[in-house]
């Protein structure tokens, strides 16, 4: 599982490196962190207008997004 770590990141980096994630690893599971409400909102709506499935798992103040399809 290829791992992006976004905590701290305000949009758009999140969504850049995690479009970049996708690109660079076609078909692999993908994990998502991000410390941001509104991160994980844009993320979470990034990915499923890509046809993929998120599981959002709040850790702490964080969010742990598993990403697949």
């Amino acid at each position: 599982m290829y791992e992006v770590d976004a905590r701290g990141l305000s949009c758009p980096e999140p969504l850049m490196l995690v479009s970049d994630a996708l690109k660079s690893h076609p078909g692999e599971k993908l994990k998502v962190l991000v410390s941001e409400p509104h991160s994980r909102t844009n993320v979470e709506k990034f990915v499923k207008s890509r046809g993929l499935t998120v599981l959002v798992k709040e850790t702490g103040s964080d969010f742990e997004l598993t990403i697949e399809g």
